[in-house]
This record gives C-alpha cells, sequence and structure tokens, in this order.
C-alpha cells in the first residue's frame, strides 16, 4: 500500500486535470480500483500461503520473479541513472529493506497468526501514521480535524487487535499476528516518509532497484528461516500464490496506480488507496470464509471514517 499524499515508486508525475480527455477518469478508476483490489487481495494471499509456501521464500521469490520482469521494461534508464543509484545507495538500501523485505515478511509471517480481515483492516492505519510521521520528522502542520481522523482510526485499529474486548485492550493481551501487523505497517509508513525526498530517477527505474535490493535484503532472513528448518519451498498452489503476489500487488497494481495518477492526479488517486482495506475484508470471507464479526464493521468503520476525517482536515 501506499499513502496517498506521498509519491509511490511506480508513479508518474501528476497530470493536470483541467483538461481531461474524453474517458481520463473512467479509465483511471479503473486502474485504481485494479490496485486497490490487488493490494488488498495481498493479505489473503499471505492467509492462503500458510502451510504451501512459507513467509521468507515467498517474500524472496516474490522479489526475484519481480526483478525478472521489470529488468528489460526499466534497462536503458538503469544505466543512464546508474550514478544516482550510486550515489544515493545508503538511503535506497534502507528504503527498500524496510518498505519491500521487511513490510512484506513481517505480514506473510502475521498472517500464520492473525486473519486477512484483520491484516487488512489494521493496514488502513497506515496513512495516519504518515501523518503523524511527517508531523514529527517534517514538522509538517496538522489540523484539529486531522488529529481527530488519526485518534478515530487509531481507536479502529485497537478495536481489531483487541478483538472488540474491552478486558484484552486493558490487559495488553493481543494476537501475535496482529502486533506483527503493526509493526509492519509502521515500516511501510517510513518507508513512505522517506518517498518525499526519493533520488530523482524515473519511477519504474527506481522501482527496478528497490526490487532488486530487496530481494538481496531479504537472502539473510531466508537463511535463518532454512536454518531454523522453517522453510516451505511451494509446490503447485504454492507456486500459483508466488505468481499473484509477484504480478498483481507488485508489479501490475504498482502500473495501475501510476497510469491513473498520470490522468487524474495524485489528490484524486491516493483516495482509491482507502479501499485497500474494504476489498480485502471482502476477499477474506469470499475466499477464506473467514468470519466477519460486529467489531470488524465497527473497526473498518472508524478506519474509513478517521481517514475521512484526516482528508477533509487537509483543506
Amino acid at each position: 500500500m501506499a499513502d496517498a499524499r506521498k509519491r509511490n515508486p511506480g508513479q508518474a508525475p501528476a497530470a493536470k486535470t483541467s483538461a481531461l480527455p474524453a474517458g481520463a477518469s473512467g479509465q483511471a478508476y479503473l486502474f485504481l480500483t485494479i490496485t486497490a483490489l490487488s493490494w488488498g487481495g495481498n493479505a489473503v494471499a499471505g492467509r492462503l500461503a500458510v502451510g504451501e509456501i512459507s513467509p521468507m521464500a515467498l517474500t524472496s521469490l516474490r522479489w526475484l520473479i519481480v526483478i525478472a520482469l521489470m529488468v528489460p521494461l526499466a534497462r536503458r534508464d538503469l544505466v543512464a541513472h546508474w550514478p544516482t543509484v550510486k550515489a544515493h545507495w545508503p538511503r535506497i538500501a534502507a528504503m527498500a529493506t524496510i518498505g519491500f523485505a521487511v513490510f512484506n515478511a513481517l505480514m506473510y509471517i502475521a498472517a500464520h497468526y492473525t486473519t486477512a480481515v484483520n491484516l487488512t483492516i489494521i493496514q488502513g492505519g497506515i496513512p495516519i501514521m504518515v501523518l503523524f510521521g511527517a508531523l514529527v520528522v517534517y514538522g509538517t502542520r496538522i489540523t484539529a480535524l486531522q488529529v481527530a481522523g488519526m485518534l478515530v482510526t487509531l481507536a479502529g485499529v485497537a478495536t481489531v487487535a483487541a478483538q472488540g474486548s474491552l478486558a484484552t485492550l486493558l490487559a495488553l493481551s493481543f494476537n501475535p499476528g496482529d502486533v506483527l501487523m503493526l509493526f509492519a505497517c509502521v515500516a511501510y509508513a517510513g518507508y513512505t516518509l522517506s518517498l518525499r525526498s526519493r533520488p530523482a530517477m524515473p519511477q519504474m527505474a527506481f522501482f527496478t532497484v528497490m526490487a532488486m535490493i530487496a530481494f538481496v535484503a531479504t537472502l539473510p532472513m531466508l537463511a535463518v528461516e532454512t536454518a531454523l528448518g522453517l522453510t516451505v519451498w511451494p509446490g503447485l498452489e504454492g507456486w500459483l500464490i508466488l505468481a499473484y503476489v509477484s504480478l498483481l500487488p507488485s508489479l501490475i497494481a504498482q502500473l495501475c496506480y501510476m497510469k491513473g495518477v498520470e490522468l487524474i492526479g495524485p489528490g484524486r488517486a491516493g483516495l482509491f488507496v482507502n479501499l485497500v482495506p474494504v476489498f480485502g475484508a471482502m476477499l477474506a470471507v469470499a475466499i477464506l470464509s473467514e468470519p466477519f464479526r460486529l467489531y470488524h464493521a465497527i473497526a473498518l468503520a472508524l478506519v474509513l471514517g478517521g481517514i475521512a476525517l484526516a482528508e477533509k482536515g487537509r483543506g
């Protein structure tokens, strides 16, 4: 997932929306809906992967496949802008490790302990974490409505983590998967904040470099998983899951998001990211037959309501 207010690694420069070609909005809505649906399905894929492919095998092979697909597409820009990559190597390495490797690894590990419904609703807190991070790191001014939005969204995330139980919340007794997902979201929020000052180079080339580094960063974690005897290499179903997370959330969704931003601008396009927890919860119920309880509905309403308040507060 990417935050609405920050640049995405696959994002094209914003196009002016004052003179949109006929049908541009409709095309953009289609591309952005595909993006949100793909990202929402990533948590479901993580749950389906349990027993079929281990978390670090899934994370490592995912980025290896992305690299194989992206390098031919971005080869010329990679060669042309390699001096930029070398000049900013430590920063890019940190961004890729935190945003691509750590986030996905934590999410796939969390999927062993919690539901996909929980995973996707907790992800809805990322935009609010980014808003708070922008205040702390950059001193970005926030309004009273944005503060209210943060509190409402965090209440929604807490509702999921506590499974709707005040006693659980007061006792600080949480599902370990929910806690891991919270850490994953903090990691992705930090990555998103760092995009504000990312090196100037074409987005496709930048995304490809990030994928390369993410793959390398996962190798030590894969080695630990293997040494502990926890690695599960994919069979047929595992390869299908791997194909999905490589092609849709990692690649096609990025390209669709880039095109959507190009057509209608980042502000309007970013609002579609708020559909990720909605689609994720729907897919979890439909595909995994996970229960959707009253506290899930309350939490989802709080998360989306808080985001809406924060978006309104921007004006």
